[in-house]
């Protein structure tokens, strides 16, 4: 078992580290974590639009448009935001100045957005609106996600271009540096806005269409409906953390875009009407994060709960350290205190359980017992009350955390006792040395 590790370790490391290293998937990454706070505090205002409380609708009628605002302007302007940072951090990389690699992500985004020309209407509070062209948020919300990110990486490519090629405006030494980096910034500026106006503009090139045909398959793989595609990613993100590497780091770069627009989407949806029982995607981070992974990747707090009550005084003392961040998702103390890495014993489970909770949920979802996650709270909530946030307080997806839990122990306790029986003959064995050494 210990030789199949090395051999799998040999094989993915290499692999690990140009993902986990490439300067794009790294700038796609850091900036959707970046702009974490906006989803989960527009998120909340999804909550309080939504309290399971009597009357609740009513007492809040009068006042709906102006709750709604923080989400439109958080969660429905998340490709804007998503593009400027991407932008700054790709520019980072490159030693460019970040700011303007932030404003020329976003610009290419917005040239992608066609104006809509309105000549009488009405706003959400039923007041007149004056004639003029308007930006629809629609395409900078999830569904210009994608878009944005590809818009971004462009964007900040044409700025190095630029750069690299001297196609830039200098300024004399003594003029200051921000003068200096705007001055330099005029020529890519004006290349970017050529090549992302024209296409769109004149050509009627929606290239926000058209990627979304193209990842479509992708997309309804990883994030949709698929249970091969949930086990798939389960599968990774597992199999990476018994090697020693970061699964979520790994993985992170190639899913997180997925997960993002599958819960900003499903949000959105909510927001505007749809049931949580009818919203297209399934398999979103949240789904993950309060079944397949509670306690964090593997489902470890189970594992937690059974060292507490272990004979071994190692295991129960790590229990105890890890009880308290188990609660909250944070797994790292057990992962490698246990270890469960290069662990022959403790691989077993932490790869199985997440994909048996995955099933289970997949099922109970699919045949609609249970709601789809609207929303996206911080992963540090612990999973009951994670579930019944982001199922819009459905007391039944609640309870199936206590379901996959007691799964959870099911499957961990003949592995946890095997390996329990090794670490108290290592103790006695310990034990017995120090006893000849006196």
């Amino acid at each position: 078992m210990l030789h199949l590790f090395d051999m799998l370790s040999a094989k993915l490391l290499p692999i690990a580290n140009k993902i986990g290293s490439q300067r794009h998937l790294q700038a796609i990454r850091n900036g959707l974590i970046s702009i974490l706070p906006l989803t989960i505090v527009g998120s909340f205002f999804t909550i309080l639009l939504n309290l399971p409380v009597s009357g609740y609708s009513d007492f809040i009628a009068p006042y709906l448009s102006a709750l709604d605002v923080p989400f439109r302007f958080t969660v429905g302007l998340m490709s804007v935001y998503a593009a400027y940072t991407i932008g700054a951090y790709l520019a980072s990389s490159y030693k460019l100045d970040k700011v303007t690699g932030g404003i020329l992500a976003m610009l290419a985004t917005l040239l992608m957005i066609v104006p809509v020309n309105i000549a009488k209407g009405t706003d959400v509070t039923g007041k007149a609106v004056e004639a003029g062209r308007y930006i629809p948020l629609t395409p900078l919300g999830s569904q210009g996600l994608f878009g944005a990110i590809i818009a971004s990486l462009v964007a900040v490519e044409v700025y190095r271009f630029c750069k690299v090629h001297k196609l830039e405006i200098k300024m004399p030494n003594g003029v200051p540096p921000v003068v200096g980096e705007s001055f330099a910034a005029l020529l890519p500026t004006l290349f970017v806005v050529l090549l992302f106006w024209i296409p769109r503009h004149f050509f009627n090139i929606n290239i926000n269409l058209f990627l979304t045909t193209l990842i479509s398959p992708l997309k309804g793989f990883l994030t949709g409906n698929n249970l091969l595609g949930g086990i798939v990613t389960q599968f990774f993100i597992c199999l990476f953390w018994i090697m020693g590497i970061h699964g979520h780091a790994v993985m992170g770069p190639i899913i997180r875009p997925f997960w993002d627009q599958a819960i900003l989407e499903n949000a959105e949806l909510f927001q505007n009407g749809m049931s949580a029982f009818k919203l297209p995607n399934m398999f979103t981070e949240q789904f993950f994060q309060w079944y397949a992974q509670m306690g964090g990747t593997g489902a470890t707090l189970a594992l937690v709960v059974l060292f507490l009550f272990s004979k071994s005084q190692y295991l129960k003392q790590l229990g105890r350290l890890s009880i308290l961040p188990g609660i909250f998702n944070i797994n790292e103390p057990i992962i490698f205190g246990a270890p469960i890495v290069m662990n022959p014993i403790l691989a077993i489970p932490f790869v199985l359980v997440p994909i048996v909770n995955t099933i289970i949920i997949y099922v109970v979802t699919a045949i609609g017992w249970m709601p789809r996650m609207m929303m996206k709270p911080p992963f540090s909530i612990p999973a009951p009350i994670g579930a019944l946030l982001t199922t819009n307080w459905n007391w039944f997806a609640c309870l199936m955390v206590f379901v996959c839990f007691a799964v959870s122990l099911a499957i961990y306790y003949p592995f946890f006792r095997a390996f329990e029986k090794t670490q108290i003959a290592q103790e006695g064995s310990l034990e017995d040395q120090a006893i000849e050494t006196k």
